[in-house]
């Protein structure tokens, strides 16, 4: 098995996409690593490579990805994005967003721009990449130009190079749910938004603007779980044969999801942050939905708190749009007391200037709930 160390570097990444290139053509397994993994201790056969996931709910852990599921998901992204096209990194390679940049650059026969990561991602740099990777690329005739970002980095692009992030054909936006308003900013620049969900153990995002890709089949379990089954998926985790995620070809995830009017999945957050108050189960995805889109706020994330009545309150953090000119916390709370049923509604809305964010730009509510413990009541 091939072990790459990716530290941010466009050299780093050249190795990578050179030791990829050998394991889609049947060769070793390949795994590329972050700067503080450890290798994995076991070596899966060729055509497999191992993705670490980012251990948001717990211990990371290895996936199998077959590449027979790398190019199924690439495949099935570009069919859904209008053709092969023309691909910026702006991801670290080593998480399965940015490597299935590096798997469809591969299979498009196209060689992608790549950002150096090493001092975090820089607006100026993106941009200048974009105008990199336009000037190569023939437009003139129909070459399209696509890239992948999480939505931390899409609100730096809006905030300070809105027309760079614009010129894509498609910018496909993941890693975390991502706020009603961001994605309304940026449809309304100008900007293709594309929204996924998905996981490692999907290849990536899987389903795009709540619409599966070709060959993936979902379903939600009694309990609301959302399971996907298709090509796209891992055989499993590296070392663990019998977890019982992978079951009957099916991958049951840890997320809560209904299905909207009109036939798309809605994605509401991951079954273990539900919080229990007053005896009533609350996903906090359905707050955030309420408080998103509400005037000045520009980021929402819910979380439980302990207290001695309802055994968990509410507590919304919202980022201020316009830190000069916040919010009223009350009228926040008016207003969501005004659309949500009482046991849905916040008991308490504190602001922060930013969200504390996991590497992979998900909100960390650990975090939050550990900052918001020390809020008055």
């Amino acid at each position: 098995m091939r072990v790459i160390r990716c530290d941010g570097s466009p050299a780093a990444v050249t190795e990578l996409r050179a030791a990829l290139d050998v394991t889609l053509a049947g060769g070793p397994a390949l795994a590329p690593i972050g700067t503080r993994d450890d290798p994995p201790a076991t070596d899966p056969g060729p055509s497999q490579v191992v993705v670490t996931t980012s251990g948001a709910t717990g211990e990371p852990k290895r996936v199998l990805l077959p590449t027979s599921a790398l190019a199924a998901s690439a495949t099935a992204t570009h069919a859904r994005l209008g053709g092969p096209g023309h691909w910026l990194l702006a991801l670290p390679a080593e998480h399965v967003a940015g490597l299935q940049v590096l798997v469809r650059a591969a299979l498009a026969g196209t060689e992608p721009e790549v950002l150096d990561l090493r001092d975090g991602f820089d607006t100026a740099a993106f941009a200048a990449g974009a105008g990199r990777l336009m000037h190569r690329t023939s437009r003139s005739t129909g070459a399209r130009c696509y890239t992948s970002l999480v939505p931390t980095q899409l609100q730096r692009m809006l905030d300070g190079e809105p027309a760079a992030v614009a010129a894509f054909d498609a910018v496909l936006l993941g890693g975390a749910a991502a706020p009603t308003g961001l994605v309304d900013r940026a449809r309304d620049a100008g900007v293709a938004v594309v929204t996924t969900y998905g996981m490692s153990e999907t290849c990536g995002g899987c389903v795009y603007d709540g619409y599966p890709l070709d060959g993936v089949r979902l379903r939600l379990s009694p309990a609301r779980r959302i399971e996907v089954a298709g090509p796209v998926l891992a055989t499993g985790y590296l070392g663990r044969p019998d977890d019982p995620t992978f079951r009957d070809g099916w991958l049951r995830t840890s997320d809560l999801g209904q299905w909207e009017t009109d036939g798309t999945l809605r994605v509401l957050g991951r079954a273990d942050d539900v919080i229990v108050t007053g005896g009533v189960n609350v996903a906090p995805a359905d707050v955030e939905a309420v408080l998103d889109p509400m005037p000045g706020v520009w980021a929402t994330c819910v979380v439980g708190l302990p207290d001695a009545q309802w055994g968990q309150r509410l507590v919304a953090a919202v980022v201020p749009a316009d830190p000069s000119r916040p919010p009223d916390p009350a009228d926040l709370l008016a207003a969501a007391r005004g659309r949500l049923p009482g046991t849905h509604a916040p008991k308490q809305v504190v602001l922060l200037d930013a969200l504390p964010l996991l590497g992979v730009g998900k909100p960390d509510r650990r975090a939050v709930a550990d900052l918001l413990g020390g809020a008055p009541a």
